[in-house]
């Protein structure tokens, strides 16, 4: 499944290289406008991802989300410094269908795992960012990235499977928004040694080529950002390659 995605700083959309607030590039597109083309292309669900409030809680682009909501028939997922269980509350009310946690997953499992038990598992997506070492172990990054979590992400997986893990979304930070491709040979690896997930593949993509890979790799969904801004390929071309099952 094709999820288109957008970044969000003070309302405008954005691309951030390797999550690094420092490199950012602004797009002159309407948040709303954009989102409702890749709908109108055929886009099932939509990826959001609030980075004011993911470097700042007290900044959370909440009332945006709101309006982007209201003004979209797809399914929208929304992630970005998810700190509480109000700020999964207050997304879920407004009617983002999933809310995608990533650094407190890491931190504060226990905590997480509650949401799991009194949300259920379709509303929540657990985002792990990894950077793989020269042993080849998977370390899942916090803070923006900015740090090491210390965690694996099979670890995490561990952790949250009783939980009745169902959707994770799976970044190689070493290819966010590199456009040289994604590492199909990770999801290839995660999608055998945990088939029940739902696994979604984001980081890297470039062209339709790079889609057919994702695809053939086992992942069942992948997102894609910066590649659809630069209008190196259409919503409707990539849901062409791969169908919206």
């Amino acid at each position: 499944m094709i999820i288109p995605a957008i970044d969000l700083i003070d309302g405008q959309v954005v691309r951030l290289y390797q999550g690094d607030y420092n490199q950012q590039t602004t797009f002159e597109y309407s948040p709303l406008a954009q989102l409702q083309s890749y709908q109108n292309q055929g886009a099932q669900w939509l990826h959001i991802v609030d980075l004011t409030g993911a470097k700042d809680p007290n900044k959370r682009q909440t009332e945006l989300i709101g309006e982007l909501v209201n003004g979209l028939n797809a399914n929208i997922q929304v992630g970005g410094g998810i700190r509480s269980e109000q700020q999964v509350a207050e997304l879920l009310e407004i009617g983002v269908k999933r809310v995608v946690i990533g650094s407190l997953a890491v931190k504060e499992t226990a905590l997480v795992q509650s949401w799991f038990k009194k949300y259920g598992s379709d509303a929540i997506c657990l985002a792990l960012d990894v950077n793989i070492n020269d042993q080849g172990e998977k370390i899942v990054a916090v803070s923006g990235w900015q740090s090491g979590g210390g965690k694996s992400l099979e670890s995490l997986v561990e952790a949250f499977k009783p939980y009745g893990l169902k959707h994770a979304l799976v970044t190689d930070i070493s290819r966010d928004g590199t456009l040289q491709g994604s590492n199909t040979q990770l999801y290839q690896e995660i999608v055998n040694n945990y088939p029940d997930i739902q696994w979604q593949a984001s980081g890297g993509i470039a062209n339709l080529d790079d889609v057919a890979a994702v695809r053939d790799s086992g992942a069942a969904g992948i997102i894609v950002g910066k590649a659809l801004l630069i209008d190196n390929f259409t919503v409707e071309e990539a849901i062409t390659c791969w169908p919206n099952a």
